[in-house]
């Protein structure tokens, strides 16, 4: 496994789209975690901790760490401020008055 899997940067051709070559470690001065890396799924996603276990277990650490530390708590806290859906105790199509 590379770090490049984790990068919104990598392509399905198995290359960077900055141009760089591909580091055999799991460093990368210019590594940009998404959140869809690590959960495919968007409900698959339970907190930021779940986030920062899985990318340890990979092996990430220092600087890159510090960005998937960052893009799990900005998805925790989009997840917070997500409109929430009021349901309507009427039916549509009816008029207030009518029966």
């Amino acid at each position: 496994m590379r770090i490049c899997e984790f990068c919104i940067q990598f392509q399905n051709n198995s290359e960077c789209g900055l141009g760089l070559n591909l580091p055999k470690g799991m460093g990368c001065r210019d590594f940009e975690p998404g959140i869809e890396k690590f959960c495919d799924n968007p409900n698959d996603f339970v907190n930021p901790a779940q986030i920062i276990q899985m990318a340890k277990f990979f092996g990430l650490k220092g600087t890159e760490m510090k960005k998937v530390k960052l893009i799990a708590a900005r998805e925790a806290e989009n997840r917070t401020k997500a409109p929430s859906v009021e349901t309507n105790a009427y039916p549509d199509s009816l008029a207030v008055g009518e029966s």
